[in-house]
């Protein structure tokens, strides 16, 4: 299929897409869950309009990361310090609290299931590990749809980024102990830094360039103009490290949310939103592609084949997610529907969780090809099911915490 043709694949793809959500939204429930279900129809193990041809294209890896880039501005213009300040506290000690937490439940419950099938106990730090990424996505689609505003939305938004650098050091943490136990080849320090916090440096660095020039440009359109360019820069230090690496390891919302925090943070209140004003229809149009592409490698035939692993995964990793983030809340005397309801936009999880398990596979394949095995299928069938569920929880999160304002929600 040649590129022009995998393109219009693309578009009918985003239309279908744009069509299911709409349609679910009718019942009431968050368009991203018709995106969701959409992606798994017309991808490669269903309808293949959406095929591993396409997704596996070097121009959509492409333009797919920089729309996570764009995605992370969501994120990023949210993280104004001066708003922020008070909520410091909050933010750090809830998103290390629910990250640990899920660690702690999902290892032990695995430690003791593991205990009594005779399998290896480190498979249960693994899980543990993978069981701490959270995927930002759903939760913000759902907050930019339904036009969430509150103190869940508010903790919520700058816990995406927190979350996912605490569940990528303590991930790669346990899989350098355990690949260098099993002699798979250790996985250096330097890999571990550079892949949590090279996109919070990159992105910090081009974001301050551009609070500099936008300081000194007048006009909306210039200010728009000049941050397209670095926006474009920066995603492209991006892709050149990528390249040198031969690996995609660089997560580009990171990027793209560092980049905007600290350029948000320079430039007046009017001149940021004169900017998002433009940008806000591109990020929506963002989040339906990134969420197509989380959902079209979802293997729905899976959700019959689960098995016990897969129930007991998602359950602890809910009830880890659920605890820590409540007990972090009450440390810090939160408000009550921050305690009660923020644990639950926290839940779901496949994007980050996938990758992380093919590094996990990945390090046992070799010397130990049926722990492989039981991570790969649990994980795999976890993303299908607990995906769909917990996008729906997410929106009743929001909705019982009463930050959804759209007419109908």
């Amino acid at each position: 299929m040649d590129i022009f043709l995998q393109i219009l694949a693309l578009v009918f793809s985003v239309i279908i897409a744009l069509v299911a959500g709409f349609l679910i939204s009718k019942l009431k429930l968050p368009a991203i869950l018709g995106w969701l279900i959409a992606g798994m129809a017309i991808g490669p193990h269903a309808f293949n309009l959406l095929n591993d041809g396409i997704l596996n294209a070097t121009w959509f890896d492409v333009f797919e990361s920089l729309l996570e880039c764009i995605v992370g501005m969501m994120i990023g213009t949210e993280l104004i310090w001066r708003r922020m300040k008070k909520a410091g506290k909050l933010i750090l000690v809830t998103t290390i609290t629910e990250s640990l937490g899920t660690f702690f439940v999902v290892s032990l419950v695995f430690g003791i299931v593991f205990y009594f099938s005779d399998i290896p106990l480190y498979l249960a730090f693994m899980f543990g590990g993978i069981s701490l990424a959270t995927a930002p996505a759903p939760s913000l689609s759902i907050v930019n749809e339904m036009k969430a505003s509150g103190p869940v939305t508010s903790t919520l938004i700058p816990m995406a980024a927190l979350d996912d650098l605490v569940g990528a050091l303590v991930f790669f943490i346990v899989i350098a102990l355990v690949s260098a136990s099993l002699s798979a080849g250790e996985i250096s320090v330097f890999f571990i830094i550079l892949l949590v916090f090279s996109p919070i440096l990159i992105g910090a660095a081009t974001g301050w360039i551009t609070g500099l020039l936008l300081r000194k440009t007048k006009r909306p359109s210039t200010s728009l103009i000049t941050m397209l360019v670095m926006l474009f820069v920066t995603a492209g230090i991006g892709f050149g490290i990528n390249h040198l690496l031969s690996a995609s390891i660089l997560n580009f919302m990171l990027l793209g949310m560092a980049f905007s925090c600290v350029f948000a943070n320079m430039i007046e209140d009017r001149q940021l939103y004169d900017i998002m004003q433009v940008m806000n229809p591109i990020i929506s149009f963002g989040l339906v592609v990134v969420i197509l592409n989380l959902g079209a490698p979802l293997d729905y035939h899976l959700i019959f084949g689960a098995g016990l692993y897969t129930v007991i995964y998602i359950i602890a990793r809910a009830i880890g997610k659920y605890s820590g983030a409540y007990v972090g809340a009450s440390l810090t005397h939160a408000p009550a529907t921050v305690k009660k309801y923020l644990g639950l936009t926290l839940l779901p999880h496949s994007g980050v969780s996938l990758i992380f398990t093919g590094i996990a596979v990945n390090v046992l394949s070799g010397p130990a090809p049926e722990c492989a095995s039981i991570i790969q299928g649990t994980i795999a069938a976890a993303a299908v099911i607990n995906e769909i569920i917990a996008v729906y929880i997410a929106k009743k999160g929001f909705e019982w915490a009463g930050e959804l304002h759209q007419k109908g929600a």
